[in-house]
């Protein structure tokens, strides 16, 4: 599984240049008056302590554009081709920096609307501050997308029920849990997850978690589709 951040991008696929026209870039606005948009492959910024990425990171990417009215309300436009392999990871990051034992709560609320064609997930992107664990939580799924690795069985954990995969890409281990139905809103207590991936089954120890990103792993969109984050918060204490 590729890199999804501005501090991986060594290790990224770039996808071609984008002629993206300012025509995209309106169309893609929402109804409201955006605080911020981009449709640079690369574009990003940083508003009510949160970071937003646009992220174009795979090979064979077409067009898309990111807008944010806050940190917590935000979206992308996007039209890629109907090819496999994922194409983006357009997310919105909160930087944690703590162990998971110096953790007392580590939660998140989502609430999202997704389209239904295409292929594509909303999904949480959790990576320790070394990049050699990366714990992805799946919310909702939408066409012929997977998880990395092999099927380790269904557990209930923070709120929510998933099957989990583990595997490696060959740079870091990927820890998928993949909820058992499709949700577009609700919390998840991401700390129970993490302990239950180092105590009960020692895949990792002691990790800090520097970053949860929450966002959408496109992989088609054909045509342009819209993606909304109507709100996303993301606590630690």
């Amino acid at each position: 599984m590729a890199p999804r951040t501005l501090g991986r991008v060594t290790k990224a696929l770039l996808a071609p240049a984008l002629a993206l026209g300012a025509t995209v870039g309106l169309a893609a606005a929402p109804a409201q008056a955006a605080v911020w948009n981009s449709c640079d492959q690369w574009g990003n910024t940083s508003i009510d302590g949160y970071t937003l990425y646009n992220n174009i990171w795979g090979s064979g990417a077409g067009s898309q554009c990111v807008w944010a009215n806050s940190g917590t309300d935000w979206g992308v436009w996007a039209d890629h081709p109907n090819t496999g392999g994922i194409k983006s990871y357009p997310n919105a990051k909160k930087v944690i920096n703590k162990t998971i034992t110096s953790l007392s709560s580590l939660t998140s609320s989502y609430n999202v609307t997704v389209p239904s064609s295409g292929a594509h997930n909303s999904s949480y992107d959790i990576w320790d501050t070394d990049h050699d664990y990366e714990i992805m939580l799946w919310v909702n799924k939408t066409g012929a997308v997977g998880p990395l690795g092999t099927s380790q069985g269904t557990v209930t954990l923070g709120g929510h029920t998933w099957t989990v995969y583990k595997g490696s890409n060959g740079a870091n281990e990927v820890f998928s849990f993949i909820r058992t139905s499709n949700s577009s809103s609700g919390t998840v207590n991401i700390l129970p997850i993490l302990k239950w991936i180092k105590d009960t089954k020692g895949w990792m120890g002691n990790e800090t978690i520097g970053d949860v990103q929450f966002g959408f792993e496109i992989t088609s969109s054909a045509g342009g589709l819209n993606f909304q984050t109507d709100n996303l918060t993301v606590s630690s204490s």
